[in-house]
Parts: C-alpha cells; structure tokens; sequence
C-alpha cells in the first residue's frame, strides 16, 4: 500500500515546501501518498461495515486535502506535510472539529515520516457539541470512565489526550462535581503514535482494524451523545 516513496515525498515536501516543487513532483504525490491513501480507505470501509457498519469512508471525502488553510495562519506555507483519512458516522458532516457545526467521533489515520499515527474521538467539537457531551458525562460519568479505563483500551492508548483541558471547571458545574476529572476536556481523542515500519508493512489494514475496534467504544458513547445512533448493518 504505503512504500518508501510515500514517506520520501513527505519528506521532501517538508524541505520544499513551495508550489514549484510540488507541481514538478505531482506524479509521485498522486501515485506514492494519494492513491493508496484511497485504497486504504476503501479496504477499511469494507472492514467497517462489519464491526462499525455506522463508520463510513469515501474516498473523494474522507482524505484530507494536502492544501494547507493560511488564511489566518502566520505560517504560509501552502503544503501540510502529512497524509491524512478520517471515518465518520454516516449521518454525520464529513467536517471535522470547529469547521462542523455538530459534527460526529469518527476514527483518524495519519502519515507523516517518524510521526505517524491513529486516533479515534471528537477533537475540538464546536460549542453545542461539546455543551451535549458534558452534559452526558454529568449525567453518567461511571459509564464514560469505564469506556475510557477499559484495560485493553487503555493499555493500548493511555487514556484521553489531555493536551487541551480547561484549568477550571467550565461553567455551570460545581468544582467537586462527581465526573469534574472528565468535564474539563475540550477534546475527547485517544491513539497512539505509529512507526514508519508499521505504516510501510502489510498489515496496516489489519493492525488499523484492531485499533478501531478498540476505539469504538468510545466513539459510540460520543456518537450517542451527540444523538448519533449505532447500527448493526449497511
């Protein structure tokens, strides 16, 4: 799927970060990140419809583009250096975080040379998102914690990403409130980083598949918090 020209291009792309150079190497992009990053996609919707017949990917929309947003951004560099795919609930926008209005917990892939990783969650869900899952872990938060401190799970991934966690308690929730260690979450994501060996072998269909399935339960619980239902078939 993936090969060494994959990671090569990254690299490249990284040092040359400019149109002239990805227009003169456009060829290895289609061929060596691009098509196999489709047919990835399209091997793991087939698996999905098995184990998460919810989760679906496409092709044209579940990789991200490589045109960088600059905007807004200080930073125009106009290329990221990275592939990415994300699966989503089917009822659910295709955009991701504040770009969505709601938006759904979905799984994540992504390539990057030494950078590489999975994931699984809703990372920075808009406001009324976010208000529907706080309001779900105030109203079970033993259930949430048991999802989240599953001992496959969490041997595997280490717990919810702490890496954007309110310093207080947000608003309207008492500071000893029972679930207070999960409400101050702004993102609710777990993964684990990849190696290069593990993104270029060939069982990266089947190690993702395994890592979903772990991830699932939380995406489900999240899901189901935003009104998002689970589904036995396609």
């Amino acid at each position: 799927m993936f090969t060494p020209m994959s990671l090569a291009f990254l690299r490249g792309l990284a040092r040359h970060n400019a149109k002239p150079w990805f227009e003169a190497h456009r060829e290895s992009y289609e061929n060596d990140v691009r098509a196999p990053m489709r047919a990835l996609i399209e091997e793991m919707d087939v698996r999905l419809a098995r184990f998460a017949p919810e989760i679906t990917g496409d092709p044209k929309r579940s990789m991200f583009r490589i045109n960088r947003d600059i905007r807004f951004s200080k930073d125009k560099s106009p290329y990221k250096t990275h592939a990415a795919c994300w699966f989503r609930h089917r009822d659910a926008s295709h955009k991701v975080g504040g770009e969505a209005e709601e938006g759904s917990a979905g799984l994540y892939f992504h390539l990057q040379p030494g950078k590489s990783f999975v994931g699984a969650g809703i990372w920075m869900p808009p406001r009324p998102a976010l208000n529907k899952i706080r309001d779900a872990i105030a109203e079970d938060a033993r259930t949430f914690a048991r999802i989240i401190e599953q001992p496959a799970a969490k041997r595997r991934f280490g717990g919810l990403d702490d890496g954007a966690m309110l310093k207080r308690m947000p608003r309207g929730f008492a500071d000893d409130h029972p679930a207070a260690k999960w409400l101050r979450y702004q993102s609710f994501t777990i993964g684990r980083e990849l190696s290069d060996k593990q993104v270029l072998g060939p069982g990266l269909v089947r190690l993702l598949e395994g890592d979903f399935t772990l991830m699932m339960p939380l995406v489900r619980w999240l899901n189901g918090a935003l009104g998002l239902k689970d589904a036995k078939e396609r």
